[in-house]
């Protein structure tokens, strides 16, 4: 690998970094986020890059980047070092101290690690996956010597100790007690914290899905809720907390939703619509009837899907991003379609088409990254599924299993098991067992009640088919499966 050693005078002052900036080109910050996630799994590294992230590096807010991102632009920008990426270097941004007064912990209980540590531009979270075991819940040794700034932070005392146990690392308490103790004050490393929280959880809900995650997951929520009582100085940082606060509402939301727990997911969609309204957030007011409007669905009250989903267009019109408008018209679609309303169904669909052959933009919200061409194929095939259409629901759920970006294992569980029920109902057990066998094999990875319900429905379709080898070896397989605790 290139050296990243630069001369002490050859690093770029702070400010916007111009020469990241020309890198990206022409692609749009999810875009190139992307492309740095598909260069990471090129030489093994996994790193969680959004728009966002990219668009703090652009800014300059990042001045170096961890270990495995230097791996990982230095393996897309070959014979470059990060000097040339416009960073600058590793110990210019060691040693140094937050200058925010509301992150500064009191000088007596400052920790060494929070003196010596690199700065928060100089981490960002990343997962290694060995041959052997996930990395992604206890830091590896490197990972350690980087030691993540808001863990950081959090550990040098005072109140934003609660935040330290609660949203450690990927945010799940070892002591649930800490919760209970009073936070005296929020900061702004408080509400990054806050914000890799749910990065964390969704990256792991993209790769294992729900069922491991939730429970776990309800303890830096409630030190999230303990953080907008703490109250803050700066309007600026009150306005991170409530976003990042409903955005975590809404992930542990979804997480209930996916494992089955529809009336937990409720309450949790409707704390952060709660939130949304409260503070004027409209991106996250759109996101919390998105997920309301899919709950909805799929607990059977279509009619409430529609209102949802519309009302979520309505909110989400002035955000500028098609890509949104696109999946909240697939949401809408798909209540229609419960309501066996067919024409509703296929304007929505149409609609949904248009907007997402507009492309992406810098709009487009952070949490929507898993919203590509297989999510629009999935969905579609979900909707014709509930107007009895197998053979063209089966042909939509065929195409989001090939498009699908083998980093969301669960969306590949869930388009493969939507396949599956689609060939059963649609008269070809062989081709619907294949399919649910396939399934089988990654529930290994993930854990999804979805799923695996979904799953279920398809053994009981293809139960006079048992005589069929193929079939009668999927049923057998998926009756010794041992259940999930």
């Amino acid at each position: 690998m290139a050296s990243s050693a630069v001369t002490p005078y050859s690093f770029p002052p702070p400010g916007p970094n111009s020469a990241f900036r020309q890198l990206r080109g022409a692609r749009s910050p999810a875009e190139f986020a992307a492309a740095v996630r598909r260069a990471a799994r090129e030489i093994g590294e996994r790193v969680s890059c959004d728009a966002r992230y990219v668009g703090r590096v652009e800014a300059g807010e990042i001045r170096c980047p961890n270990y495995a991102y230097e791996r990982v632009f230095l393996h897309m920008f070959p014979g470059r070092t990060l000097a040339d990426l416009g960073f600058a270097p590793r110990s210019s941004v060691r040693g140094r101290r937050a200058r925010d007064p509301e992150d500064a912990a009191p000088a007596a209980s400052a920790s060494p690690e929070s003196v010596t540590g690199e700065t928060g531009g100089a981490h960002e979270p990343y997962y290694r996956q060995d041959s052997h075991e996930s990395h992604e819940l206890h830091e590896s040794h490197e990972n350690n010597e980087e030691s993540d700034v808001l863990r950081r932070a959090f550990m040098t005392g005072g109140g934003a100790t609660v935040a330290a146990v609660s949203l450690g690392p990927l945010g799940l308490a070892p002591d649930a007690a800490a919760a209970d103790r009073p936070v005296l004050r929020a900061g702004s490393s408080e509400a990054s914290a806050l914000e890799e929280a749910v990065r964390r959880i969704r990256l792991l809900d993209d790769r294992h899905g729900a069922d491991g995650l939730y429970r776990r997951a309800a303890q830096p929520l409630r030190a999230a809720y303990a953080l907008l009582d703490a109250g803050t100085a700066r309007q600026a940082t009150a306005d991170r907390l409530h976003a990042g606060t409903g955005e975590l509402a809404v992930s542990v939301g979804w997480l209930a939703h996916d494992s089955g727990r529809f009336d937990d997911a409720r309450s949790h969609y409707g704390e952060a619509l709660a939130t949304a309204r409260m503070t004027g957030d409209e991106a996250l007011e759109a996101h919390a009837f998105c997920n309301t409007a899919f709950l909805a669905r799929d607990a059977g009250r279509p009619r409430e899907a529609v209102r949802a989903a519309q009302a979520a267009q309505r909110v989400a019109r002035p955000l500028g991003s098609a890509r949104l408008m696109s999946l909240l018209a697939l949401r809408e679609a798909g209540g229609w379609a419960g309501l066996a309303d067919r024409p509703g169904c296929e304007r929505a669909l149409v609609r949904a088409q248009a907007l997402f052959a507009r492309g992406r933009s810098d709009a487009d919200p952070e949490w929507m990254s898993f919203y590509g061409e297989a999510e629009l194929e999935g969905l579609e095939a979900q909707c014709w599924s509930a107007l009895g259409d197998w053979p063209r629901a089966a042909r939509h759920a065929r195409r989001a299993v090939r498009l699908q970006d083998p980093h969301f294992t669960r969306n590949i569980a869930l388009y493969t098991a939507e396949l599956a029920d689609d060939l059963a109902r649609g008269g070809r057990p062989d081709e619907a067992a294949a399919a649910g066998t396939r399934v089988l094999d990654l529930l290994d990875l993930v854990q999804s009640s979805r799923i695996q319900t979904m799953l279920a429905g398809t053994a009981r379709v293809l139960l006079p088919h048992r005589r069929s080898p193929e079939v009668g070896a999927f049923l057998e397989r998926h009756t010794n499966r041992p259940r999930a605790v």
